[in-house]
């Protein structure tokens, strides 16, 4: 069984994208001169709207569409002039269930191994469909599977050929949490081995639990690239929430230079404050609220969840988002 770890350099790109553009015959431009590096062994979460272009992008990494204009390298190879070597680097979990109907689970994966010119080995395909629970099913024709099995053998395709790159495009649409469980559970393995991942997510929560770095395009443009952590600490608020003993019918002149505001009926105050600064302001507001005659009973405080900075950046204008990137 050929699964033995790769020495990975975290800072050497195994995908490199470059002015990538994509223009259809109608005119329609689906992506923008998108410029992008993907590290050796991690996983990067690509984010964005119905539309955005993530499926595009994807497809002209792995060779399924044409850029119009602009250059991929996969694993060093040139996706267009060197495109044998480049796409036997890259393993594709697409959104769509194609798969070959009527031949069994284990004829199917086997063959996707073939297909790579790689040489039979029962124990790594054995391997793959035991930790996809797909063991029992081996013998099964794909027909007769339900909608998540499915889904678990396009995964075991994927991987039938050992890929260094592997491209999970939207895998948890329409999926069983169990599968959902097994299926993060082997991305993370994978990583471990020295696997890079790239996954297109709804589930932003996931995003935030698995990768490394995260991309965010919208309207066909790469609007940011960032390491998770510093992206929530950059752009991520706090805010203090608090309850007032009685209500509150407006703010008093002294609270007006801070971001406040009045809620829930006049009982609740909100502030909301940057993570990053010296200093938040709250000692001081809460010194003028005690000298105001503010009473409050109850404080909590909360943080930005990266799906409250994926909305905040989709829906920002051009200039903001510019911004962000410094």
């Amino acid at each position: 069984m050929s699964l033995s770890s790769q020495a990975v350099t975290p800072a050497d790109p195994i995908v490199s994208v470059r002015g990538v553009s994509k223009t259809y015959p109608g005119g329609f431009q689906a992506l923008k001169r998108v410029d992008l590096d993907i590290r050796r062994g991690e996983i990067f979460a690509l984010l964005g709207p119905n539309g955005a272009g993530k499926t595009t992008l994807i497809s002209i990494i792995c060779g399924i569409a044409n850029a119009s204009d602009g250059v991929v390298l996969a694993d060093g190879h040139d996706t267009v002039r060197d495109y044998r070597r480049a796409r036997e680097a890259i393993g594709l979990v697409p959104q769509e269930l194609h798969t070959d109907a009527f031949e069994s689970v284990w004829a199917t994966v086997n063959f996707s191994r073939g297909l790579f010119g790689k040489p039979a080995d029962p124990a790594y395909i054995e391997k793959i469909l035991r930790d996809l629970s797909l063991w029992d099913k081996k013998d099964n024709k794909i027909l007769t599977l339900s909608g998540g099995m499915k889904r678990r053998v396009l995964i075991a395709k994927a991987l039938s050929h050992e890929p260094k790159i592997l491209f999970l495009d939207e895998p948890s649409a329409g999926v069983d949490v169990e599968l959902r469980h097994d299926m993060w559970r082997m991305v993370r393995e994978l990583r471990e081995r020295g696997t890079t991942i790239i996954l297109t997510t709804h589930y932003i929560e996931e995003a935030e639990d698995m990768a490394d770095r995260i991309g965010v395009i919208n309207n066909g443009e790469l609007i940011l690239v960032e390491d998770k952590h510093v992206l929530m600490r950059k752009l991520g608020k706090k805010q203090l929430t608090l309850t007032l003993q009685n209500t509150m019918a407006q703010l008093p002149e002294a609270l007006a230079r801070w971001p406040l505001e009045l809620s829930n009926h006049g009982h609740t105050l909100t502030y909301t404050f940057d993570t990053q600064k010296e200093d938040t302001g709250i000692a001081e507001l809460l010194r003028t609220l005690t000298a105001q005659g503010i009473d409050f009973k109850d404080l909590q405080s909360s943080e930005s969840s990266l799906e409250d900075i994926f909305v905040s950046l989709v829906r920002k204008p051009q200039d903001t988002r510019q911004e962000a990137r410094t």
